[in-house]
């Protein structure tokens, strides 16, 4: 992949001679860098990197194969220049953003505009909002810790291509892990209006490949239509989804409270006076944090087997692949009641939701780091053309943060 950034932000960003010392100014800062996850996001990682070293902070970089895309872990110490950096509260976010291609924007979404109580641009709630309140505290934390008054090393991770399957983060916590620096506790910073999300369901998407054997549509006896075979192994989906949600280990307290399951692309064929000998579908999987992707592939791949032994009694060349795109696995709420007991104390509502969107918060439950969502912004503005988040909610996430630093001490 090319390294590619956006014009613009260099030459504003480069007009900047100091560092913001509030979360407007940081989040203002923040948009001008183009991080949609097809470019490059290394002039915001290494731009927060000097910020970092200004603060006397050194920073740990994980980059991709192809070097053009990085995650940021830094580390404050528990108290001066003390070699605590291990436990202690990870804040994290993702710098990459979506596209807005195709979308109609009032404003350059790579320039962030306040119109009246709103601050609108590309990654404004989804999620540079949370990273800019991050920052802006980060020179009060540093000043804890020279001061000796920072009992637990505060950590804060960014990560790239979060959007498009969450790849960065595993990066980060295999490098952590590597350094024997096992985190206590995680709070991403997505977009919930400040309230507490304690669990979230995993994502896996597939894509299934049939192949069957072309004919003339007037020889139909001699050829395996793709087609034909896709659309029953659609309708089996169709059929597994419906049953999940009549489980009795269903959730309620989820949004949408059973596993979903969807097919989301079809195509196939080339005529039609000509039997199709290729047809592909791709289909998505959300599920329970009790739940695995096995509940789903096992009698999946049960039909998939039934139905090549059907095409191939007509055809040996024929039959169905099934590959795994992607994977995101569910975040749990299994070992964080002591986190959400000191979250509840710091929001204006303490109820804890559980949400269908998948994030990186499953990544560090997987780790075994207990985690919640906490961030500014409304999650029904992420990905929509003049995306927004309310002043408000920075000042909120400001305080929010404020306070939480205060339990550090």
């Amino acid at each position: 992949m090319t390294s590619t950034t956006n014009n613009n932000s260099d030459v504003q960003i480069k007009a900047i001679t100091s560092y913001p010392n509030n979360s407007i100014d940081w989040l203002t800062r923040l948009i001008a860098f183009d991080t949609v996850s097809r470019y490059s996001n290394l002039a915001l990682i290494e731009d927060v990197q000097a910020y970092c070293a200004q603060l006397g902070l050194s920073v740990d970089l994980t980059f991709n194969e192809s070097k053009d895309k990085a995650n940021l872990f830094v580390t404050i110490p528990a108290g001066e220049n003390a070699d605590i950096v291990t436990g202690g509260l990870v804040l994290s976010g993702h710098t990459d953003v979506v596209p807005v291609d195709g979308q109609a924007w009032t404003s350059d979404p790579f320039t962030a505009t306040i119109r009246g109580s709103r601050l609108y641009g590309r990654g404004a709630c989804d999620m540079k909002g949370f990273i800019a309140c991050a920052l802006t505290m980060l020179p009060d934390a540093v000043a804890l810790s020279k001061s000796g008054q920072l009992r637990r090393p505060l950590h804060l991770a960014l990560s790239f291509d979060e959007e498009v399957g969450c790849l960065g983060a595993p990066l980060i916590l295999a490098d952590l892990a590597a350094r024997n620096i096992t985190p206590d506790y995680c709070i991403v910073g997505e977009p919930t209006n400040m309230t507490m999300v304690v669990a979230h369901k995993g994502i896996a998407v597939y894509r299934c490949r049939v192949h069957g054997k072309s004919a003339h549509s007037s020889l139909t006896p001699q050829g395996v239509n793709a087609i034909s075979y896709a659309s029953r192994l659609v309708g089996f989906v169709d059929t597994l989804a419906e049953q999940l949600t009549h489980r009795d280990d269903n959730d309620p307290l989820f949004d949408v409270p059973y596993s979903t399951l969807s097919v989301g692309t079809i195509q196939g064929g080339t005529a039609t006076n000509i039997v199709p000998n290729l047809c592909e579908f791709t289909f998505d999987y959300r599920n329970l944090p009790h739940m695995t992707q096995d509940d789903i592939l096992v009698p999946i791949q049960a039909k998939v087997a039934e139905l090549t032994a059907q095409m191939q009694a007509r055809a040996p060349e024929t039959g169905i692949e099934l590959q795994q795109q992607e994977s995101v696995p569910a975040m749990t709420d299994d070992d964080s009641a002591e986190l959400q007991h000191l979250i509840a104390a710091l929001v204006t509502d303490d109820k804890r939701h559980k949400v269908a969107y998948a994030t990186e918060g499953g990544q560090f439950t997987d780790a075994g780091i207990p985690t919640i969502i906490c961030g500014p912004g409304s999650i029904e503005q992420a990905h929509k053309a003049d995306e927004y988040v309310e002043l408000s909610e920075l000042e909120r996430c400001d305080n929010f943060l404020a306070q939480l630093l205060e339990r550090c001490r």
